[in-house]
């Protein structure tokens, strides 16, 4: 025998109507509530019926994350924040890629819209701030949560310290000896990112240190350019004794550079990477890093969508993951 709304509604100690609420996501149902719904729901393993809900409610209770974003890992771990709490809400997650930068035909995205009616969309990256996309997404009046956006638009932004961030990683440099720090920079295109180039100038100048144009170079944000980079800057007369990278593919790319030109990590240079992906922890030596809250990101987006609910007061936080790739120069001057 299938188990009903009403059956969860008994366990839990409440009215059908509290239970609906709770799986449609709706806002102003008090936490204990909610847990109370979603413990009895769980324990009695109570699928909704979807089609119905559809109908009963004029939702598809589908969320779509899009993306074009050259870092798997960075989508990944907002995805699984994503999905997660879209399960949890009793809702579907759906990954969408677009190739924006080589094809702008809108074709693709009203076909999306058209089909499936997500209840909303959760853009990352460098699609937070492509303005033709956020007017299509306008003009089928759906709610948009842009991650890390910064152009004015539509749609809620879930703004991300990138600047604060940067500036962290190469303060910590300055904070062990480094002088001559080096940045492999971000694609121009993905304005969060850029933030990232500000914070590295930013803590050069509180340390009243040049920035000289040659110690920076841009990156892809994948590994090869990462490789590309550091070859550049390790083949200059006087090479730096750290290199901050934008992204952990491009500081992956960085150390194995350094290897290949017999270089090591961090005796001979150090890295900095951005993102704290899985990748930075399983590298050798273990990749120093900036870790942002990915997963927190993605989950805190599908809130957005489905509450209805503004930004106000949300805070996202960053922090410095200190690993064994960054050496401590003011030993060697003792």
């Amino acid at each position: 025998m299938s188990v009903t709304i009403n059956d969860v509604a008994e366990l839990a100690g409440v009215s059908i109507k509290t239970v609906s609420r709770v799986l449609n996501g709706e806002p102003h149902v008090r936490p204990a509530l909610q847990q109370r719904v979603m413990q009895a729901a769980e324990q009695l393993a109570y699928t909704p019926n979807q089609a119905a809900r559809r109908l009963a409610g004029n939702k598809s209770f589908l969320i779509a994350l899009m993306y074009n974003n050259p870092s798997p890992s960075y989508v990944a771990g907002i995805q699984e924040g994503a999905a997660r709490r879209c399960r949890a809400l009793g809702y579907h997650l759906i990954v969408e890629p677009l190739e924006r930068e080589q094809d702008n035909d809108p074709l693709p995205v009203n076909v999306m819209l058209r089909t499936l009616a997500p209840d909303g969309v959760v853009l990352i990256p460098p699609l937070s701030d492509d303005l033709s996309l956020l007017e299509q997404l306008a003009r089928f009046q759906t709610p948009v949560v842009r991650i890390a956006g910064y152009k004015d638009g539509p749609g809620a932004i879930l703004a991300t310290p990138e600047r604060e961030a940067g500036r962290m990683a190469v303060a910590h440099f300055v904070a062990r000896g480094h002088r001559r720090i080096a940045m492999v920079a971000p694609p121009a295109s993905h304005r969060a990112a850029a933030e990232r180039l500000l914070g590295y100038q930013d803590a050069m100048a509180d340390a009243r240190l040049p920035v000289e144009p040659d110690l920076i170079v841009r990156g892809r944000f994948d590994v090869e350019s990462g490789q590309e980079a550091a070859a550049r800057l390790l083949g200059l007369d006087a090479p730096p004794t750290a290199i901050f990278a934008a992204n952990d593919e491009m500081a992956l790319g960085v150390m194995q550079a350094a290897r290949k030109r017999g270089l090591r990590v961090p005796e001979d240079v150090s890295v900095i990477g951005f993102d704290d992906t899985p990748s930075s922890r399983s590298a050798w030596p273990p990749l120093t890093t900036v870790r942002q809250p990915l997963s927190e990101l993605g989950a805190t987006a599908v809130d957005l969508i489905v509450s209805g609910d503004g930004v106000d007061g949300l805070e996202c936080r960053f922090s410095l993951i200190e690993r064994a790739s960054v050496a401590d120069l003011r030993k060697r001057r003792r």
